[in-house]
């Protein structure tokens, strides 16, 4: 009986698949050109493109490896969807900034409403929707606004230490809980535990499962294949539907157990300001047949929120400690720079950071010698469009490759190598280098939270660097144990476990800590 459904489920997807090669072939002998070539690429086999040619550790290799042979600017087919993969950052200006009015649109995600991520308005087309969320979100996180999270960033950052110092083995979930009780403390004015908090669980739960799914080379099979997300769960292959499922359920306890805590808080006058407090004080001035509406825009922007600050700002963390553990010698120049301004009496400060532009370089580093998002959410034009003579098609896939942009050797000599100093001048000063915001987006679609984030990664390098050193691991012999640093794979790319060993500095113990935290309070 399972060799009989198993053979049936291949037909079906076989037919389902040479219907859609015969339907795209008719398209696109019909779409005008004007006689103009797409951009150069791979040719891909029948049916499945150029899919099944993709490195399963990142599909951005493989997208650097045809920009070696093809250029910077490449189309491939992945099934029935065309991709066009940008490889420098030339090339994303041009097409995502200076013409964003036309390449500002999200493409068609056949995943996003069965796996419940449709609340998230990052994901969303281009129009009024995308735009009342990101005005709403703005109003939260715009550059002049987000100076006042710095006092709960700063008491958050303490924590932290502490957690680190009391366990540093556990540096990843103390990061993760980090950045995500910051992001909880402004979105929803709740104080997290300082370990295993449930409602982060929940969110950790939610926000990690579907995300390789959500990439390009992962929609391109759901999208062509939309069945295959409501398959039932004793069907051989339903393995996405599975997910889709569970991923579902997830999302909407991420969504509604923090928004059900804010409600609650406020009905017994013990809630403490936040996005969603103030907004829902808000919401009762409105007339009464426009109060869901409004509520599922607040909803949507406050776990927009939550989703993508965590995991981001975590896996840039994770890297930073990777950089430090490989390299030693960054280490004892960040520590003179900071002993030099802050000292040994007090804890770092965000009024210190002009005087420390080695660790704005340390940071700036970190995210651009393995950016954790090396393939940001793609783009997608509204209308068919020409640039250096070849045609883009209306409704393509925009892959910004910022894996790509980061091995450019002719911005970033010895681009394979951290090195903090290719950002400042001879004299130590920061070079007036643009940052690598391409790990943010692009255009009108660029990650509106990136300046929350900023002082969040900020302060926490930082303030670690400050109090910790960071080492190799050493076997039981008391040898070095040595590592070439291996990847997830995944929307967001986190460094693997790796041998470790975090020490307080010389004369920091909790002691000190507890009083520098006092001190830093008064």
């Amino acid at each position: 009986m399972i060799t009989s459904i198993d053979t049936r489920f291949t037909l079906i997807l076989s037919l389902s698949a040479i219907a859609i090669a015969l339907v795209d072939r008719l398209a696109r002998k019909k779409r005008a050109t004007g006689g103009l070539p797409l951009p150069p690429g791979p040719t891909g086999l029948p049916i499945v493109g150029s899919l099944l040619s993709l490195d399963s550790r990142g599909a951005f290799y493989t997208y650097l490896d045809w920009a070696a042979t093809y250029g910077d600017l490449v189309y491939a087919k992945f099934l029935k969807e065309e991709i066009i993969i940008i490889n420098s950052r030339k090339i994303a200006v041009e097409l995502l900034e200076k013409r964003s009015n036309n390449y500002s649109d999200r493409p068609y995600l056949a995943a996003l409403i069965p796996f419940g991520w449709n609340f998230n308005f990052g994901n969303a087309h281009y129009g009024d929707y995308w735009r009342v969320r990101r005005k709403l979100f703005h109003q939260t996180f715009r550059p002049e606004s987000v100076a006042k999270f710095r006092p709960m960033q700063l008491t958050k950052v303490h924590q932290l230490l502490a957690n680190m110092l009391d366990e540093s083995a556990h540096y990843v979930d103390h990061l993760e809980s980090y950045t995500a009780s910051i992001a909880m403390a402004a979105v929803y004015g709740y104080e997290t535990k300082p370990r295993n908090d449930p409602l982060v669980a929940i969110a950790n739960k939610a926000i990690f499962g579907p995300l390789k799914v959500l990439a390009p080379e992962g929609t391109a099979l759901v999208n062509a294949f939309p069945f295959l997300l409501r398959l039932p769960n004793w069907f051989p292959g339903a393995t996405i539907a599975r997910n889709a499922r569970s991923s579902y359920y997830n999302i909407q306890d991420m969504i509604d157990a923090p928004h059900a805590l804010v409600q609650k808080k406020m009905i017994n006058g013990t809630e403490t300001p936040s996005l969603v407090s103030d907004m829902l004080q808000r919401l009762e001035e409105e007339e009464p047949e426009n109060k869901p509406a409004f509520e599922k825009i607040l909803k949507d922007v406050s776990s927009t929120t939550i989703a993508a600050a965590s995991e981001s700002s975590t896996a840039v963390l994770v890297v930073f400690v990777l950089a430090m553990v490989m390299h030693p010698e960054v280490q004892e120049r960040a520590r003179a720079q900071i002993d030099a301004v802050v000292g040994s009496d007090r804890l770092p400060d965000f009024e210190d950071r002009e005087s420390l532009p080695y660790i704005d370089a340390i940071l700036w580093e970190s995210m651009r010698w393995e950016p954790v998002t090396p393939i940001a959410l793609p783009h997608s034009n509204t209308t068919s469009d020409v640039y250096e003579g070849y045609f883009i098609p209306k409704g393509a896939t925009i892959v910004a490759n910022a894996w790509a942009m980061s091995r450019d050797e002719s911005v970033y000599p010895n681009a394979s190598e951290f090195q903090p100093e290719r950002w400042l001048t001879s004299d130590g000063q920061l070079n007036g280098d643009e940052p690598p915001n391409f790990v943010f987006g692009w255009g009108r679609r660029i990650c509106p939270g990136r300046h929350a984030a900023d002082a969040t990664m900020w302060v926490a390098i930082c303030s670690l660097l400050a109090n910790f050193d960071f080492q190799k691991a050493k076997d039981s012999r008391g040898k070095t144990i040595d590592f070439k640093p291996t990847f997830t794979a995944g929307f967001v790319r986190l460094p693997d476990p790796f041998p470790s060993h975090i020490v307080p500095r010389p004369g920091f113990n909790s002691d000190k800590l507890a009083h520098l935290i006092r001190m830093a309070s008064i």
